[in-house]
Parts: C-alpha cells; structure tokens; sequence
C-alpha cells in the first residue's frame, strides 16, 4: 500500500513527492519513505487556444514549450515565440504561448484533423501518409569520437539528478564534439526530455549541426523524427531502436546509435560521423 502525502500543488511545481510505502524483501515486511516522480497534466495553448495536453514534469516549461513547438514543426524559428507564461490551474499546469500570425493560421488549419494527442506523434493524422512526417537530410558534417561519446554516457548518468533521486525519469543530453555535456533536461516522458533540451538549446541559439544527443531511453521514430527536424547528425541511445526509427534515421542522414553501454554499442543507420581513435 501506498499513502501520498507530498503530492502535486500547483503553488511551487514540485518535481517529487514523499510517499509512505511498505517493502518487501526476503519475506520480511516493513514500512518506510519513499521519493518519487511528480507526472502533471501540461497544457500547451497557442494564441488562447489549447492544442495538447501532455503528461510531464513540471519543471524547464519554458523550455518544453518552444522545443515541442519546433520539434513538431508548428514554430520554423525560435523567434516565431513571441510569448510564453506558465500559469496554475486546478488540475495541472497550463503554458500560454503567444507566436506568430502566419504560424498560428498554419496550426488551426492541421488542427481541423486533430481529435487528440498522447506525445505519440501520430494522434490527429488522417491518412498515412500524415502519420509519418520526413524530415530533410540532416546536414551536419560533425564528427565524433566513440571514447568520447561513452565518456559522456556516464558523464550524463552523474547529471542526472531527478533520476538519481527517485529512478523514473528520462534524460537527454546534448554533447559537443569534445565529449563534453553542455545541457542535460530529464522528465517522466522520453519524448518530453528531449522536446526541454531542444528548447533550451534553442533559446542559446546553439547550432544543432555541431553535437550530438545522448537519450536514455529506446529510440523510437518520434526520437528520430525530433532529432532530424532539428538538423542534429547523430542521436544515441542507451536502449533499442525501432525499426521504423532506423529506416527514418538512414533515409535523414542521422547517425544513429543503440546500445551505448560500458565500451560498447551497436550502429543501426550512417556511422560515417564515427572516429574510431579519441
């Protein structure tokens, strides 16, 4: 049984809540405290109207809000971003975005077609051809070293702090072309993780042709799909990919990588972006 007594007010965003739990071990029963994840309900509203509400943590908003926007192809540019305010609501978190008038008339339109959204990429679609979105071939002509890159893999592990406090959530980590980590984002969803990093690294201005990104999760399509609209070259992943991930990754030019354990990996699509040597 489980008894929360810490849980979600909408006052502070709380990331984590302090439950009573009782553990099991070696047919020993006893009581104790727990810390864990906070999953809120994020909705993201352009120019007043709702467009989706996902599950997330509440924490890096802003963030989350401009790289779900551009991730998925409603912002071409940061600056189409006029405005972005997070306000409370009683059951959740609500993130009011102010953007572009051409960029808005574009989303009411694919809107006409959208009966809901999970984070899954494909909720809305009417045909097939809509429910796989292909991005250009990435042009990134960076490079980078594999002794580096599993260098940042337990780099980014020791980032991780929500992670290291309660084990639920996601991270992505964006790596620059000497190994080391630039920004780390987590939260309870895959997808959201990387949509906050792509946002703050948007929000720098940084050049997504010239890093790398390191997620620990599998790499399904939508991954990928966010990764390439983007214009990053290389994406690694401590789990599997999907096929429909590595077909997507060959076809956009995106170095894609599974697998990245302790001296090891496996490439799924492009590993001309490898050097073998540090």
């Amino acid at each position: 049984m489980r008894s929360i007594e810490g849980s979600f007010t909408t006052a502070d965003y709380p990331t984590t809540a302090d439950v009573a739990i009782e553990k099991w071990r070696d047919g020993q029963e006893s009581s104790a405290r727990d810390v864990v994840a906070e999953e809120v309900p994020i909705a993201l509203e352009y120019n007043g109207i709702s467009h989706a509400v996902m599950m997330a943590s509440p924490a890096d908003l802003e963030d989350f809000a401009l790289g779900f926007s551009l991730s998925e192809g409603i912002l071409a540019d940061s600056g189409e971003l006029f405005e972005c305010e997070i306000v409370t609501a009683t059951d959740g978190i609500q993130v009011q975005m102010q953007i572009a008038a051409q960029r808005f008339m574009a989303l009411k339109e694919k809107r006409r077609n959208l009966t809901g959204r999970t984070g899954c990429g494909l909720c809305g679609a009417e045909t097939l051809a809509q429910a796989i979105r292909k991005p250009s071939p990435v042009k990134s002509s960076a490079s980078f070293s594999v002794v580096t890159l599993h260098a940042a893999v337990e780099s980014m592990q020791k980032q991780q702090q929500l992670q290291q406090v309660t084990g639920a959530t996601h991270a992505a980590a964006w790596v620059q072309k000497n190994g080391e980590i630039l920004l780390v984002r987590e939260d309870v969803g895959r997808h959201n993780a990387l949509d906050k990093l792509i946002g703050a690294l948007s929000a720098d201005k940084q050049d997504f042709s010239s890093g790398a990104v390191l997620i620990t999760s599998r790499a399904s399509y939508e991954m990928v799909q966010k990764a390439a609209t983007m214009g990053i070259g290389l994406i690694a992943a401590i789990s599997a990919p999907t096929a429909l991930a590595i077909r997507l990754a060959q076809q956009a030019d995106v170095t894609l990588l599974g697998f990245m354990r302790q001296h090891s990996h496996v490439v799924y699509a492009n590993g001309h972006r490898l050097l073998m040597s540090k």
